[in-house]
């Protein structure tokens, strides 16, 4: 049996999630979380061999909980679950320790499929992230500049393009604003931008949010 706990702050999303894992006869879910806190909490009192987390969690965003993860060397697999386009996030995701990507808007039965193959030690993609993967190796590495941005300050620039303000932001993080203001800052000048509504066409352009 493949032991799976949930990380999303979405209820509706994990309900979803758990109801469509729940109908593998292999597949069992022994926990559920909303943010990084409730996860911590629950990985102390349970183990699981997979951890389906979303990638755009309040507080610590689940890049950042990756990284922790890893740091402390933990024996489970992470599958990240996002509303965000592979092209996006599924390579900076893998290459911070995940086994793999699925987007919350594909096919449900993707998720039973993703859970048994990182279950069994083997990442899984898709095949347009596989192909994605393999123009990365092939092509001359002609990076966009918003890659050259931290985990965290490709986060704010996505918030601010969609529209949040900085005080709203750092409540979303559990920043201080201040902390915020210096991330917006250092966007500002690696993407050599000069204010948000410049930030939001950048990111409209390069399909970090919606239209």
């Amino acid at each position: 049996m493949i032991r799976v706990i949930l990380c999303d702050d979405h209820a509706l999303i994990r309900r979803g999630v758990r109801d469509t894992l729940c109908d593998a006869s292999d597949i069992e879910v022994v926990g559920e979380a909303g943010d990084y806190g409730e996860l911590r909490e629950l990985l102390r009192r349970a183990t699981c061999d997979v951890l389906v987390l979303d990638i755009n969690l309040p507080g610590r965003s689940g890049l950042d909980v990756l990284h922790v993860l890893k740091d402390e060397s933990h024996n489970m697999r992470v599958l990240v679950l996002s509303m965000f386009p592979e092209d996006q996030y599924a390579i900076r995701a893998l290459r911070s320790g995940a086994f793999g990507y699925v987007n919350k808007g594909g096919d449900p039965g993707q998720i039973v499929t993703a859970v048994r193959t990182v279950a069994q030690g083997r990442k899984y993609v898709t095949p347009e992230m596989a192909q994605m993967l393999v123009e990365s190796l092939t092509t001359p590495n002609v990076e966009n500049p918003h890659e050259r941005l931290s985990d965290r300050e490709l986060q704010t620039l996505v918030l601010i393009a969609s529209g949040k303000r900085l005080s709203d932001i750092a409540v979303e993080l559990m920043l201080s604003p201040k902390t915020v203001s210096v991330y917006r800052a250092r966007v500002l000048e690696k993407l050599g931008l000069a204010n948000n509504s410049e930030m939001t066409v950048y990111a409209i352009r390069h399909s970090l949010v919606g239209h």
